[in-house]
This record gives structure tokens, sequence and C-alpha cells, in this order.
């Protein structure tokens, strides 16, 4: 896969460069160029008019929504997709400012033995796979039960009374769900946290639409081009390929559990540090190495103009891969090729180039994760931002709240 840079500017790189941009003066620190970072750099840069250093560990801005042309042409996500979604006024407008959008709706088809079936399993899927009269009176008692255009989580389906109920949800259950669920986590349902299985639930209407928000779409000239704006501001720094630890470290006192001082290159730093990253790797591992799933893609050119209907087909009876992506349909570019990307989930075992993707959210690791974030605790200068540093999954407009709200509260304290 080549790195084509698509009408970005240039970024400083390196340990060197994080030093001399510190010698200049920096009031804030930013450790993360994915959007919770690059919105609270901006943020702190614009309202605060704060000179903002941004260190990134990667080659490239953007964190996981970095996206780039491979080597036959095609703009791809290189870190899984990323579809846009949300009903919130403040994340979209404020994005809206660094970009236009697509109107592109995600639609997710499962290969069910063979039978392309639209996910959220809905009315349209019941019609699939149930005989006539059987479908209807599952659709009417769906919607007696629920209401129309509602989303019934599987695991809550499950628990119905209704023999009829209790017969869809167990298709569902065996065919959509358990299946891709232990590829996709290594574990079974009943072991995942509540908030992962509420993501796969049974849509009563007719939307084949994977998302039903106000708000939906893709950066219309990709997402890199859209971090490239939100980055554009005298007040900001950007470092490439420099690892934070190399130049931000912390002390504690004699006798004490909790850092007690937040160092810049060995001396105290009073300004603001915003860490996006994950705090077991910032506290050295003291406690053991946090849990999360990771992921493996193959990508694949081929010469067609379209391999599948849609942007993502799921795989969840067969196949070692849990979906296959293809870009075309999600960045609308009309070629004679087509590239499409393999998804294989893995356990995270802190290898080089291997990416935290999904926290695996159960009591013994939210347990581990609160030992490291006391650590911080007592530094009031130092914020814990995003999926990694705050070990949740949250979607791009959460992240884009949640980085708003901080930089609220920032600016209104400072």
């Amino acid at each position: 896969m080549s790195e084509h840079n698509y009408g970005v500017q240039h970024y400083a790189s390196g340990k060197a460069a994080a030093e001399k941009a510190l010698a200049a003066g920096a009031d804030a620190l930013v450790v993360g160029a994915g959007f919770a970072g690059a919105v609270m750099a901006r943020e702190l840069a614009e309202r605060a008019n704060q000179k903002v250093l941004l260190l990134e560990q990667r080659n490239h801005i953007g964190g996981n929504a970095y996206d780039t042309y491979d080597e036959a042409g095609m703009l791809i996500h290189a870190y899984g997709p990323h579809i846009f979604h949300t009903n919130s006024r403040r994340a979209f407008d404020y994005l809206s400012r660094f970009t236009q959008w697509s109107n592109f709706q995600h639609e997710v088809l499962a290969n069910i033995h063979g039978i392309l079936t639209p996910v959220p399993f809905n009315f349209n899927s019941i019609e699939q796979h149930f005989e006539p009269a059987k479908a209807a009176e599952l659709i009417k008692q769906l919607e007696t039960s629920f209401g129309a255009n509602t989303k019934v989580p599987i695991i809550e389906l499950r628990k119905s009374s209704d023999p009829l109920l209790i017969e869809l949800a167990d298709f569902v259950y065996e065919n959509v769900f358990l299946h891709y669920t232990l590829k996709q986590w290594g574990q079974k349902p009943e072991e995942i946290d509540a908030s992962v299985t509420a993501r796969v639930p049974v849509y009563t209407g007719r939307d084949n639409r994977y998302f039903t928000d106000t708000w939906q779409g893709l950066p219309l000239n990709g997402y890199t081009p859209l971090f490239d704006k939100l980055l554009h501001h005298e007040n900001i720094t950007v470092v490439l390929d420099v690892d934070a630890r190399e130049l931000l470290t912390f002390a504690k006192g004699e006798g004490q559990l909790a850092y007690s001082q937040l160092l810049l290159l060995g001396k105290p730093f009073g300004g603001n540090v915003i860490y996006t990253g994950p705090l077991d790797i910032l506290a050295n591992t003291c406690f053991g190495l946090l849990a999360y799933r990771s992921l493996d893609f193959v990508y694949k050119t081929l010469a067609q103009k379209h391999f599948q209907p849609v942007g993502t087909v799921n795989y969840t009876v067969s196949e070692d891969f849990t979906r296959i992506t293809e870009f075309t349909w999600l960045t609308g570019q009309d070629l004679e090729i087509t590239t499409i990307m393999q998804e294989y989930p893995r356990a995270f075992e802190g290898k080089d180039g291997q990416v935290p993707y999904y926290a695996i959210l159960d009591p013994a690791n939210q347990a581990a994760y609160e030992r490291y974030l006391a650590l911080f605790e007592p530094l009031g200068n130092f914020h814990a931002l995003g999926r990694l540093a705050e070990y949740r999954y949250f979607n791009m407009d959460q992240i884009v709240e949640r980085a708003l709200e901080l930089a609220d509260r920032i600016i209104k304290h400072a």
C-alpha cells in the first residue's frame, strides 16, 4: 500500500523536531492526531489562543480514520471502514467547518448460507428467511410488542415469553449474532458487555440502512484532508513519528502510589496535557497489558467494477474473516477496478504493528484500567480522552462531542 499525501500540509517529524517546538514554547501538549486530539488541539489553539504542540506516534494524521490511496489509485480506509453518523448537531456542525459531506447511506448485508440479508435484521430480512404466512405473523407480533421503527437488542428479544418471537430470536442469534461474535470478540455473547450486544438489534421496520441517524455520510474529499484543515492553525505545531514517552514522564513522591508531577523533557510542565493513547502503555504496563481485540486486514484489487452489492458484507456463519468492505461504494469512485478488504479479528498482544481497536469490557479489565487511571488522577493538568485513554468504545461523533465538552471546561477555568 502506498501512502500518497493528497493535498496535505507538511508536518515536522521525529523527536528532535518535538524538542525544537518545545524550546520555542508550548502552552498545551496533545498526544494523538485522531479525532480526540485534533479537535482538542484546534479548540485550544483557536478559542484559548494557546500554542499547542501535537505529538503523533504514527507517520500520518487522522488516527484510525486515516485514508489514503492504494497502488491502484483507490481511496481506502487504512484502519477499517469509517462512516460518520450522528444525531448531534454540535458534532456535525463542527466538523462541517472543515469538510463537505457525501450523501452516502450505509447498508450492510449478512451472508447467511449464501443469502445476502439486510442487517440489522428487519422486516425485509424476515421475509427472506421465513415462509410468507409466518413472516407476516412475525412482523405483526414485533410491531405489537415493540412498536414500529425501533431497535430491539437480540439479547432482549431472546427474553420474550412469546414462542413466535423466541423462534425469531433464536434464528437471528444463531445466524447473525453467535458465530460472528465469536470471531469478532473471541468470547461467547453472554460474556460480552451489554453495550456491545446492543449494537446487534432487530429493527422493526423496512429501512435497510445500517444507521438511521439524522446526519450521515463521508467527508467529500476524504478524512485526511478533513484532519489537515482541522489542524491548519498558526498556533498548532504537529510532529509525527515521535513517541510521547520520549518527552513526557511522570514523577512520584516518596511513598506515593500515584503520580505527583508531570514532566516534559525532565522539567515540570504546568500546561494542559491531553492524552488520547492507551494509559497502560504510558505507565509502562506496570499493572500488565490491558485487553483489546485487534484486527488484520487483507486488501485485494480486482479487475471488475464491483465485487458485492453494498459497501459491507458480514460473513456471519462462514469464513475466518468477519466482513468484506468494498471501498468504491463508500468513496463514490467510478473506476473499472475495485479494492476489497477482508477483516480478521485477533487478540491484541502488544506486538509491533498491532493496533488495539476494541476494549474488552468486563469487570476484571475495567478494574485493571481503573488502577491505571488512578495513577494519573492527582495530576490536575492531565486529561485522558478517547477510546484508548478512556478504555471505552466511542463512535466518531461521540469523540468529537467529548473533546468539545472537555475544551469547554478547560477554557472556562483557564
